[in-house]
């Protein structure tokens, strides 16, 4: 009988199904299945590929209540964000859809060169082949999504490892996908962890890329395990905001608090960094202390929830011990700091330095640090001194600062009088150093998961 994963209720800790764990073999098999499946997809007409798409934004918005309530569920997240996370999932298949229809290649004027003339140049984008999709417990549907529609959109197939934690998701999303039309084998799902799964499906031969969302660490041994494979990763951040006092700072309060602890801060944008200009300093963090106080922490299925559990209990004491360890340095709690189980209360800390944890690495727990400067140009090397480079905010009226900051950040958003957390599905987003290589966003993910073909006609 083939072995069982526990799929956890992360608020109750009760079960709430249990799937099939792959092997070695149904990995291959998977990947045997998605590959058949490409012959036959992957000459599909645009208008084919795109009503497949429509379809399944349709039923993703039929079945909202339901989605929503699974992502709750099975990854700890609020229902307000849980609902969100299916709107955003509508309008992504919604986007690829309308790609499915626009995907094109270019004329190449070949007479540019002497030894152009008399030809005719052209290029087209074709799918790559079978795309290995492993995805993260975070966005357990959007972030499927923006691996799974660009892939469909292009004539692609997939094979796809949700996270071990939050695979329910994935497969109420492929029941949909094929009930909107999509052909057996296009859409493959393998469960387990990645050191297993994922590595036998990132080794083998056949899938012509690689996407991949989580940490670094996992990145960087992708990148040696893949071969000659394409490879989309969206790893890490720290990210941070820059508040000036010329700015609208006391209307960013509420954005910062819903940005540093949506999803109990597990998103790869969520603000942990807040550097405030210290003539506002004491105001601004009374003020996000009391908006800190309004959050309601609990059960993440009642309505009212803005703070649910971590993903694991292991999780929430690991974010424990970095508060603790940043206490033990002379840090100070200005709010929050307390964990029950996989529950850690929203937690804002002063008096931090650059090299602790909680500030050179990423949090990925309801953790904020507030650090007061004196002068804009110290703020920018502040918030430019990480390893990572995804997103990144600035509150200025000062056109000048703003395109001062544009110029000097290498992080691949930079968002102005808005926190890093800003995000549509459309625009090209991720991230550069330790953040990741490639862009997601649907047209820019078609361009990583397509392969340019070259064609000269010599009359």
């Amino acid at each position: 009988m083939k072995k069982k994963i526990e799929v956890l209720d992360k608020f109750s800790g009760k079960v709430l199904d249990r799937v099939p764990q792959a092997g070695e073999a149904d990995v291959r098999s998977a990947i045997g299945r998605a590959q058949k499946a490409f012959a036959v997809y992957s000459q599909w007409p645009a208008h084919k590929r795109a009503q497949v798409l429509e379809t399944a934004s349709r039923l993703l918005s039929e079945r909202k209540d339901e989605i929503a309530l699974t992502i709750c569920r099975e990854a700890g997240k609020a229902w307000k964000y849980s609902a969100l996370e299916v709107d955003r999932a509508i309008e992504t298949f919604k986007f690829a859809a309308e790609e499915a229809k626009r995907l094109h290649g270019e004329t190449v004027p070949l007479d540019a060169s002497t030894g152009g003339e008399g030809r005719l140049g052209f290029y087209l984008r074709t799918p790559i082949g079978v795309v290995a999709a492993i995805s993260p417990f975070n966005y357990p549907l959007n972030l499927v999504a923006h691996k799974v529609a660009p892939a469909l959109a292009c004539g692609n197939t997939v094979v796809l490892k949700p996270a071990t934690t939050t695979p329910l998701t994935s497969l109420l999303l492929q029941k949909i996908l094929l009930e909107a039309g999509l052909p057996a084998g296009a859409l493959e799902i393998v469960i387990g962890s990645g050191s297993t799964v994922g590595t036998w499906l990132v080794c083998d031969s056949r899938p012509a890329m690689v996407t991949f969302t989580g940490s670094p660490t996992v990145g960087e041994q992708i990148t040696r395990l893949a071969g000659l494979k394409k490879i989309t990763l969206e790893l890490g951040n720290n990210g941070g905001v820059i508040l000036e006092p010329d700015s609208d700072w006391k209307g960013a309060v509420d954005r910062c608090v819903m940005s540093a602890f949506a999803n109990s801060g597990q998103v790869c944008i969520s603000l942990q960094r807040i550097y405030v200009h210290k003539s506002i300093a004491a105001e601004f963090t009374e003020r996000f202390v009391k908006a800190m106080s309004r959050l309601k922490v609990g059960d993440p299925t009642q309505k009212d929830c803005d703070v649910g559990p971590m993903i694991s209990e292991d999780e929430a004491v690991r974010a424990q011990a970095w508060i603790d360890e940043a206490v033990r340095g002379g840090a100070k709690i200005l709010a929050g700091g307390k964990r029950r189980g996989a529950i850690l209360e929203p937690t804002l800390l002063g008096r931090v330095k650059p090299r602790m944890k909680v500030m050179c690495q990423e949090a990925f727990a309801p953790l904020a640090s507030i650090v007061v400067y004196s002068d804009f140009d110290e703020a920018l090397r502040q918030l430019s001194d990480t390893v990572y480079g995804l997103q990144a905010g600035i509150y200025t009226r000062d056109i000048g600062k703003a395109l001062e900051a544009i110029k000097r950040l290498d992080f691949g958003g930079i968002m102005i009088n808005d926190t890093p957390v800003f995000r549509v599905d459309h625009m090209p987003y991720g991230g550069n150093k330790c953040s990741g290589l490639g862009r997601e966003g649907v047209r820019f993910a078609m361009e990583e998961m397509t392969n340019l073909r070259m064609v000269v006609i010599k009359p």
